[in-house]
């Protein structure tokens, strides 16, 4: 009789009268080789024809040995040429449970009913679903709108609204599509990517971020509007010695092209983490358009050279506006460290001056290739830090000079809809849009293997990207999924995205519980900041903050103001 039994992680069958032993593997692959040799030779004196078959037998055998004497893997060698199954069967495991086990709705990170939803839109197919949601309603973390019995056409409303980006100290403001694409530089993305979404950009009348990796050829061809990015590295604008360079600033940032600046702090996929671009990859192209050594390694560091404390972040930001002849800047961060953004605010304040948008993205951002546990474990998720933002800038009294731009995982007309309701002016999306190129999530945007052209450099792939039929594609997803938005709104029965409140997004957050934004973030008084005693969830922020440093003032706060402080509830 025959029994199913585990040993070292592997399932083996043995008799009550004789155990096989896996470990033998290697003596039964030699006893194997050696009968495949002698029956090859076997065969080639039988008949000279017959030593073709060495062309089959001859790799296996040799495949086998060189298994047995490599050092690398443990389980090719205790198991010649069959333990390759298991590297195999790893590599396709992604895949097949893409196409053969995920559902709709557990795909990620991006799950099928989404991913479908924008491939629908980028073609302009039917984009409607038959027989009622797949989502379970009753299902913690379900969220939804309330909409109105006097609802309103959306034909009565405008189905590509703008949003006037630039305070007080603006010369040049921006009228921007609430719905823009995110950062990604061309190197992580294929030139015929960027050519396609800048291409798309034109047509559907909104942004295009660059990334940090500066404005390519690929970023001018075609002519979409910018948004530049300027990164701890400096991309584009900077010295031989990694440092600022305004001169070289000034020239690319007067370009009609370019309509925004954005200072990145930090990415919701790895916040706090620099980079390397190894000097394999830094072509003659490359130094071009970044401005650093042809053939040699270039940090990105974790954190800028050019300003140190938010005094100095926000000359920074008056520096590059007044370098730009007065172009919207701004500047990009993930919360973390909540104190920090008191401080800038407390900056804003002291030298009353005043970034023109602030883009707010998510700890699951995610198009920047990133150690596991940053993208897993670092960074504030977007709709507590958009809430955060908003907050703090209204209890500074600082919103209306300021544009909130929120990014991360934003694909959807309801996505749209929840980071305004949140506080959001406008939203940007990177993986929506890549998914509009073709993406398909095969999860090698960080290994060159990109099978649709997308995140790679590599020329044979790149070439399955049509740049003619992609930007179309780019325009039409943009465009639906505003429409889709404005649908909504109608539906809530408003006119204006400004009308829209915490109090229009509903949350299950237990099986009989539900809240509303509102209920769930609180808003701040108008200015409540500026004077003491402060909301009590703030207090501990406004303590530990100064406009002199991003350090925490640690020694002015006691155990007490850390147990006694909600960081929700009044």
């Amino acid at each position: 009789m025959w029994y199913l039994f585990r040993y070292r992680g592997l399932y083996c069958y043995f008799s009550s009268k004789r155990t096989f032993n896996l470990i033998e593997m290697r003596k039964a692959f030699v006893a194997f080789a050696a009968f495949l040799v002698a029956f090859t030779v076997m065969l080639g004196l039988y008949h000279p024809f017959l030593w073709w078959t060495f062309l089959f037998t001859g790799p296996v055998v040799l495949l086998g040995i060189y298994d047995m004497v490599q050092p690398k893997r443990s389980i090719v060698r205790n198991y010649p040429v069959v333990g390759r199954l298991r590297y195999f069967m790893e590599h396709m495991r992604p895949k097949v449970y893409q196409y053969f086990v995920e559902s709709d709705t557990n795909g990620t990170p991006y799950n099928r009913l989404n991913r479908s939803l924008i491939y629908q839109r980028a073609k302009k197919e039917l984009d409607t679903i038959p027989f009622g949601t797949q989502l379970n309603v009753y299902e913690n973390g379900y969220e939804w709108l309330s909409h109105s019995i006097m609802a309103i056409s959306h034909h009565d409303l405008n189905l590509k609204p703008r949003i006037l980006v630039g305070g007080p100290d603006c010369k040049q403001p921006y009228s921007s599509s609430v719905y823009n694409i995110s950062a990604m530089s061309f190197g992580s993305l294929s030139q015929n990517a960027v050519l396609a979404l800048n291409g798309g950009a034109k047509l559907g009348g909104f942004a295009h971020n660059t990334g940090e990796g500066g404005i390519s050829d690929y970023h001018r061809e075609l002519g979409g509007d910018l948004i530049w990015q300027i990164g701890t590295g400096y991309f584009g604008c900077r010295n031989m010695d990694g440092t600022f360079n305004g001169e070289a600033f000034g020239e690319r940032a007067q370009s009609e092209q370019v309509k925004m600046i954005e200072i990145k702090l930090s990415q919701g996929a790895k916040p706090g983490h620099g980079g390397m671009l190894p000097g394999k990859k830094v072509t003659p192209e490359v130094a071009r358009i970044r401005l650093v050594p042809e053939g040699k390694d270039v940090l990105s560091p974790p954190a800028h050279s050019a300003f140190s404390t938010p005094i100095e972040l926000m000359n920074f930001v008056k520096q590059l506006r007044d370098l730009s002849g007065g172009k919207p800047v701004g500047f990009k961060l993930c919360i973390g460290r909540k104190s920090e953004f008191f401080a800038i605010c407390k900056a804003m304040i002291e030298t009353k001056i005043y970034p023109d948008f602030i883009t707010v993205d998510g700890g699951e951002g995610g198009t920047g290739a990133a150690p596991q546990e940053f993208s897993n474990s670092v960074g504030m998720p977007l709709r507590d830090g958009v809430a955060f933002v908003y907050d703090v800038l209204v209890g500074f009294d600082l919103k209306k000079h300021i544009k909130i731009i929120a990014s991360g995982k934003v694909s959807t007309g309801f996505d749209i809809v929840k980071n305004i309701a949140l506080g959001a002016d406008m939203c940007s999306a990177a993986r929506g849009m890549m998914f509009a190129l073709g993406c398909i999530q095969a999860l090698e945007c960080n290994s060159n293997t990109c099978p649709t052209g997308v995140a790679t450099q590599d020329q044979s792939l790149m070439k399955g990207l049509v740049v003619e039929d992609k930007k179309v594609r780019v325009k039409n997803f943009h465009n639906q999924t505003v429409a889709s938005a404005v649908e909504l709104l109608g539906a809530a029965g408003l006119k204006e995205f400004s009308q829209l409140t915490r109090a229009y997004i509903n949350r299950r957050v237990s099986p009989n519980v539900i809240q509303n934004y509102r209920e769930t973030y609180p808003y701040l008084p108008e200015g409540s900041l500026l004077k003491t005693p402060y909301p009590s969830r703030f207090e501990l922020g406004m303590a530990l903050s100064t406009s002199a440093s991003f350090l925490p003032t640690d020694y002015k706060v006691t155990e007490v103001d850390y147990q006694t402080a909600n960081p929700y509830h009044e």
